[in-house]
């Protein structure tokens, strides 16, 4: 799956990815990155609202799922089951979130485990950049369920 292609799909099941203006940046099984700008993000205090930082972050490691998922001619339904933010300073302007599966053996256990129960969990996580500056980091336990 191409950028264009995810993030058509993203606007188009995800409405909210279209609201906050997210743009996909990259969308590779190895690297998924998304975009967006403050403008649609903002909060009153003219920083990017939390929930919108938030939410940029788990899109973007749904999206490294969902785009592994496929790659590997797997359909899942794929939800968050926990996740843990942590805000390391303001974001002042326009905002990426990028994710990496870290692990790949990980992976594998966790295609094995769907294969065998039809239910599997993965641990991903995304660090938020703003400029060059790391300004936020995503911890997220996500379900695939058959």
């Amino acid at each position: 799956m191409d950028a264009t292609t995810l993030e058509k799909y993203l606007h188009g099941h995800i409405p909210l990815s279209a609201a906050m203006g997210v743009r996909v940046l990259l969308a590779t099984p190895a690297r998924v990155e998304l975009a967006a700008p403050l403008a649609p993000n903002i909060n009153h205090r003219e920083t990017v609202f939390g929930g919108s930082a938030s939410a940029l972050a788990i899109l973007c490691a749904w999206s490294l799922l969902h785009v592994r998922m496929l790659g590997a001619g797997v359909r899942a339904r794929l939800v968050i089951q926990r996740n843990e933010m942590s805000y390391d300073e303001p974001i002042l302007g326009d905002f990426t979130a990028t994710c990496e599966l870290e692990d790949e053996s990980a992976w594998e256990r966790f295609l094995r485990m769907f294969e065998r129960r039809g239910r599997a969990r993965i641990t991903l996580r995304a660090r938020l950049e703003c400029g060059s500056r790391r300004v936020a980091g995503f911890e997220g336990d996500f379900v695939a369920l058959r």
